[in-house]
């Protein structure tokens, strides 16, 4: 049985992927400085979330989450959360119209700052230093004093994660999102890529479907859903100290919620049962999800759902799998684990973690054709399993970037040196980020039409 649960409770179990903090005052003066400051986000929206990913949960709707591998200092501005936005907006109209189907849109924003690392640290020459672990911790500049890990980053990460929450409201609510605007989403670069030219095509199509729709008096004006849309954020809640002083107790239900994004979520590296990571989060009420590697386990698998969500609530948990395209057969047992026991939860696919490789020419990068190979993989699977792939969990950026290879823009590896920008893992640019998302409009028709067909026992 699971101990009493507190805020701090975490800090009793092993954690991993923390830095090595060298001045443990600074630490404690940026958490109390923290714990002064307001929520960034409500309960009640995290509540609103829940209720959605659990129409998720029960094959009604789909999950989109998306957005960039480790926000920066240095990349924050209004055009990139804009642009950003632009092309979540747009993939969730390719989903939506292509699929006949409500989508979810959680953006990897507003608090994705700290990144797990594989080594401690890292050498250049004779000079080994501290691991860049996202602006949150350090720099990425190569000196002793940017890789110290410096605990007041953390109180310039809640002011640009609030400044970018402000925005992102303000497009969601404020007629950034009306669906009148569906061509203005096309941005200059992308517009001009086949991907741009396909979505071209779909604007035009819904556009006609709006003045059928305002010529029987169904207006943006009169159906606030046609001119605003619901937009939560997420982040890997790494930094657990950052977390903590962000929690606070709801007034209007008495629980505990983490009010620095909607919803959190546990690394494929941090998600030890026992570990402090998890007895974190099992104690805050906000929806919650972990990420799937090929090394997890049936019974880790069913041990975290036990642990994460006890009373089995729809819209709780997601499971956001990253087995690589050539070990998505890895799924199978874990869908039918968690379906023989009955638990409910969201399954996302992440097809960016498992395909990362090194280019010939130095540079980390990701296929296009592996990262669509993998999401094909999982609705196959889930198919054949007769369970509901239910989401999608992406790397990308409004930026005209060139740091994934492949796709209809024909990006190689020589060409990855011209907009290589990302300060971690490589992200799909826009034009291939709604190109991938025609392809799932494709692969999520299928399945709804699938498990809609009754099906007729045929008699011996």
């Amino acid at each position: 049985m699971a101990g009493k649960w507190t805020p701090e409770s975490w800090r009793s179990r092993p954690i991993q992927q923390q830095p090595d903090w060298t001045d443990p005052k600074a630490l404690a003066d940026a958490e109390a400085e923290l714990r002064k400051y307001p929520p960034l986000v409500f309960a009640g929206e995290a509540r609103n979330l829940k209720a959605s990913l659990a129409q998720v949960a029960a094959g009604k709707a789909f999950l989109l989450q998306g957005g960039d591998c480790a926000e920066s200092f240095a990349e924050f501005s209004a055009n990139n959360i804009r642009d950003t936005f632009k092309v979540l907006l747009q993939m969730a109209v390719v989903l939506t119209f292509g699929a006949a189907c409500p989508v979810v849109k959680v953006g990897r924003m507003a608090g994705q700052f700290a990144k797990p690392r594989s080594d401690k640290t890292e050498k250049q020459g004779s000079l080994e230093l501290p691991s860049y672990r996202g602006d949150i911790v350090n720099g990425m500049e190569f000196t002793p004093d940017a890789r110290r890990p410096d605990p007041a980053r953390q109180l310039r990460c809640y002011n640009q994660s609030a400044a970018t929450l402000n925005l992102l409201r303000a497009f969601a609510q404020g007629g950034f999102a009306n669906l009148q605007k569906v061509h203005a989403w096309n941005l200059g670069f992308v517009s001009k890529s086949p991907a741009g030219e396909r979505y071209q095509e779909l604007a035009d199509r819904i556009q006609e479907c709006l003045g059928f729709m305002a010529a029987c008096g169904l207006t943006p004006e009169a159906i606030p859903a046609l001119r605003e849309t619901d937009f939560y954020t997420s982040h890997e809640a790494l930094l657990l100290g950052y977390e903590q002083a962000l929690t606070r107790v709801d007034s209007t239900s008495g629980d505990w919620y983490d009010c620095s994004a909607h919803l959190i979520w546990i690394g494929d590296r941090t998600r030890q049962v026992d570990g402090a990571h998890v007895e974190f989060f099992r104690g805050v009420k906000n929806p919650l999800a972990f990420k799937a590697g090929p090394s997890l386990s049936t019974d880790d698998l069913l041990k975290l759902i036990d642990t994460l969500n006890p009373a089995n609530e729809a819209g709780r948990l997601t499971v956001i799998c990253r087995m690589g395209a050539d070990k998505v057969d890895k799924l199978v047992p874990l869908i039918r684990a968690v379906k023989r026991e009955g638990k409910t939860v969201v399954w996302a696919c992440d097809p960016m973690h498992g395909n990362t490789i090194k280019s010939s020419t130095g540079y980390k990068t990701r296929a296009f054709d592996r990262i669509l190979a993998e999401v094909r993989g999982f609705f196959a699977v889930h198919q054949a399993e007769g369970t509901y792939a239910g989401g999608v969990h992406f790397e990308m950026t409004g930026q005209d970037v060139t740091e994934c290879i492949g796709g209809a823009q024909a990006i190689d590896e020589i060409a990855l040196a011209d907009r290589y920008h990302t300060h971690c893992d490589p992200r799909l640019n826009a034009s291939q980020a709604i190109e991938l998302s025609f392809e799932i409009a494709e692969l999520l028709k299928r399945e709804r039409e699938a498990l809609a067909e009754p099906r007729v026992a045929l008699a011996g």
